[in-house]
């Protein structure tokens, strides 16, 4: 049995990760700003927390084998409708809140005997999206964070990234919020339909595993073919 912290595990990927570490067997911390034990597989700890706050410690085991952080937002606005207030929002949420949960949690992760730190990027990133500019730069950031910290806490902590496309999750209610954009959507990715949270979980979770232990530093690209397969 492994000890897992897993950062927005109240709803979308990261329930369905929390669920699938917990029926592996696996003791799962998870924390989330509206979250409760009622809502979460059997066993698992639930711990309120928003990413705007100090992550309280005490109540996590005296080492963790494993972190996940997926706070994220979609949104998708024209450049130069975009605040600089927007695009500091975002890299609070997805790159500063990294690096503080990360660092708070560190000192647990170097106490297991091979952990592993995944992250979530997205799929604008490497291929470059219209309306994408402040969640892209936001998440281009992560994955730079990723490829650092893989280099220096190897071999102790392996770090990786995943790089959805569209998943059907809350974060996404908007862009799938009817049988048209439903359709759409899964019309632009070569393998036709989006993603599902159980899709980017096993990832996941695989990478969170020792199954991935000669994995670090990658960021992979769980996004139904959109950024590298071309339609005729």
């Amino acid at each position: 049995m492994k000890n897992y912290l897993i950062i927005g595990g109240g709803s979308g990927i990261g329930k369905s990760v929390v669920q699938q570490l917990s029926k592996a067997g696996h003791k799962v911390y998870a924390a989330s700003r509206s979250i409760t034990g009622a809502n979460l597989a059997s066993g698992v700890e639930s711990i309120t927390f928003d990413i705007s706050e100090e992550l309280d410690t005490s109540r996590l085991p005296e080492h963790l084998d494993g972190l996940l952080y997926c706070p994220g937002s979609i949104n998708l606005k024209p450049f130069n409708r975009i605040k600089p207030e927007d695009f500091q929002a975002e890299m609070d949420l997805n790159f500063m809140g990294a690096v503080k949960v990360t660092q708070a949690v560190l000192p647990l992760l170097k106490k297991a005997e091979n952990a592993s730190v995944v992250y979530f990027s997205t799929v604008a990133v490497q291929s470059g999206l219209p309306f994408h500019a402040s969640i892209a730069a936001a998440k281009g950031a992560l994955e730079g964070l990723t490829r650092s910290l893989a280099a220096e806490f190897a071999p102790k902590i392996r770090f990786n990234a995943i790089a959805p496309s569209l998943t059907d999750t809350p974060l996404a209610e908007n862009l799938l919020s009817n049988d048209k954009k439903r359709e759409a959507n899964a019309e632009r990715h070569p393998l036709k339909r989006v993603g599902t949270p159980e899709d980017i979980a096993s990832m996941t979770t695989f990478l969170l595993s020792e199954q991935g232990s000669w994995i670090s530093g990658q960021v992979l690209k769980v996004d139904g073919g959109m950024s590298s397969i071309k339609g005729m």
